[in-house]
C-alpha cells in the first residue's frame, strides 16, 4: 500500500507548539477529520526535509507514494539551503510521476520554483491573518477543490510570494493582496499560499508573536485592524486531498519513472 507523506520543512513558535502542536500535527489533523472513515484513511507518515542528511536519496520512492504534504516553514525558499535543493530534486520527480501533492505557504512556493515559476519578496509586504479568498477558475471538476465556495475566508502569514505562477499552471484563487492564492499544476499538483491546517488560535498566536516582533523591533505595524476567525472552508482542502490520495493510491497501476 502506498503512503500518504507530510514533508515537515520547518516548525512553529515554541511557545504556540507547546499549546497547539506542530506542523505536521495540524495537517495530519486536517488530512484525517473524524467524520473520515477509516476505510477511506490512508496510511501516513512524516518526512522530516530539513533534516535529511542523505540527500535526494533519503526521500522515498514516487511509486511508494500515495500523496504528498509540503508544510510551511520560517525559512525562505529564496535562502536555498542544501536541503531546499534535495527536496525539490526529489518533489520534480514526484510531480512527474503523477503523484497528487499539496504544497502550503513555503510548500506552494517551493512547488512553484521546481516546476519553473519565480518566487520573492512581496512588493507589499506581509499578509498576516483571516483574509477573504477568492475563486479565479473552473474548479468543478477538480476532486480538491470542486466543493469550495467561490469566496472563503483563509489564514495567511507570509513576506514571500510565487512572483509567476509555473508554465502551464492554472491559477484557482486569489485576493488583493496576493493574485496568486492557490494554482493547480497538470492534474496531480496544487499550491495554497493561505494555512488550511491553521486553527483559530494558531493564527491568533502568529497574529500576536507578529506584531510584539515588530513592535520590539520598532518596525512599521500593519495599518489596518488584523482579523482572525474560523476559516472552516479553507480547511476542507485538506480532507478533499486526503480523500483524492486514497482514491489515488488504489489504482492497480504503474507510475511512469521519472527522468
Amino acid at each position: 500500500m502506498r503512503t500518504l507523506y507530510i514533508v515537515k520543512t520547518g516548525s512553529t513558535f515554541p511557545a504556540i507548539a507547546h499549546k497547539h502542536g506542530d506542523f505536521e500535527d495540524w495537517i495530519e489533523a486536517g488530512l484525517l477529520p473524524a467524520h473520515v472513515l477509516p476505510a477511506e484513511r490512508p496510511a501516513m507518515a512524516v518526512i522530516d526535509a530539513a533534516h535529511n542528511t542523505h540527500g535526494p536519496l533519503g526521500y522515498p520512492a514516487p511509486q511508494s507514494c500515495a500523496g504528498v504534504v509540503i508544510s510551511g516553514s520560517h525559512d525562505m525558499v529564496t535562502g536555498g539551503a542544501a536541503w531546499m535543493q534535495d527536496l525539490e530534486h526529489w518533489l520534480y520527480q514526484v510531480c512527474m510521476a503523477g503523484v497528487p501533492v499539496l504544497g502550503i505557504c513555503f510548500g506552494h512556493q517551493l512547488l512553484a520554483k521546481t516546476l519553473g515559476g519565480q518566487v520573492g519578496v512581496h512588493p507589499a509586504g506581509l499578509e498576516l491573518g483571516t483574509v477573504p479568498v477568492s475563486i479565479q477558475a473552473d474548479v468543478s471538476l477538480d476532486p480538491v477543490w470542486q466543493h469550495m465556495p467561490m469566496c472563503f475566508d483563509a489564514h495567511v502569514v507570509h513576506y514571500q510570494s510565487v512572483r509567476r505562477l509555473p508554465e502551464g499552471a492554472c491559477l484557482l484563487a486569489g485576493n488583493s493582496h496576493e493574485p496568486h492564492q492557490a494554482f493547480r499544476w497538470r492534474n496531480n499538483v496544487w499550491g495554497v499560499q493561505f494555512h488550511p491546517e491553521f486553527s483559530r488560535q494558531a493564527m491568533q498566536g502568529y497574529i500576536d508573536h507578529i506584531q510584539q516582533d515588530l513592535a520590539q523591533h520598532s518596525s512599521r505595524l500593519p495599518t489596518h485592524k488584523l482579523r482572525c476567525a474560523d476559516t472552516d472552508d479553507a480547511a476542507q482542502l485538506l480532507a478533499h486531498f486526503a480523500l483524492h490520495a486514497h482514491h489515488f493510491s488504489h489504482q492497480h497501476i504503474d507510475l511512469p519513472q521519472a527522468a
